[in-house]
Parts: C-alpha cells; sequence; structure tokens
C-alpha cells in the first residue's frame, strides 16, 4: 500500500492579492474552505444571501421555540450554528464590494 503523504506547505506572495481567499470562520492553519475572488459577481451573491437566508431562518425558528429559551447551553450551540453561516456571508459580500468598488474605478 503506498504511504500518503501531506502536500508542501503553499507559498504565497503577498505583493499581489490570491485568487482565493481562506473563509475567517475556518479555525485552521491550512484552510480548506476557500472564497474564488474571481467568482461571478451573481455567483458570489447567491452563496453570500444563501448563508445569510439559512441563519435567518435558524434564528427565526429559535425565537419562535419558548422551550429553548430555558436551555442555555443548547442556545449557545444554535449561535455558534448561526455564527458560521453569517461570517461565511459576510466574507462573500466583502469580496463582492471589493469586486464592485474595482468596477467602478475602472
Amino acid at each position: 500500500m503506498k504511504k500518503l503523504t501531506p502536500d508542501p506547505p503553499a507559498i504565497f506572495d503577498d505583493t499581489k492579492p490570491r485568487r482565493y481567499m481562506a473563509l475567517t470562520s475556518n479555525d485552521c492553519s491550512i484552510p480548506a474552505l476557500l472564497i474564488d475572488t474571481e467568482a461571478p459577481l451573481d455567483v458570489l451573491h447567491e452563496a453570500a444571501a444563501h448563508r445569510i437566508r439559512a441563519a435567518i431562518q435558524l434564528l427565526e425558528n429559535i425565537a419562535s421555540d419558548a422551550n429553548l429559551h430555558s436551555n442555555p447551553a443548547l442556545l449557545q450551540d444554535f449561535a455558534q450554528l448561526c455564527v458560521i453561516p453569517l461570517r461565511d456571508g459576510c466574507d462573500l459580500l466583502d469580496v463582492l464590494g471589493r469586486r464592485l468598488q474595482e468596477q467602478l474605478l475602472t
């Protein structure tokens, strides 16, 4: 059986913008989830909107369930479930905003 070895660490040139940007919700030194900063604007927008709508739906469900309010640990877990897609959505909106700003300046 072939022994698997990890890829060598990537070397980045910080003088130019990177095409792939790590999501800030990644809590890892080698991120696996990335945003393609050159993706079409409508794709970036839809990805952001989808994540934000998912978090809103979860928050609305929590707000309407009176039984959850008595369990702080469960509320903390639900809050963490909302933080991840909201951060991802904000990261996508940041990329979208930068791209739109670049278009205005050209």
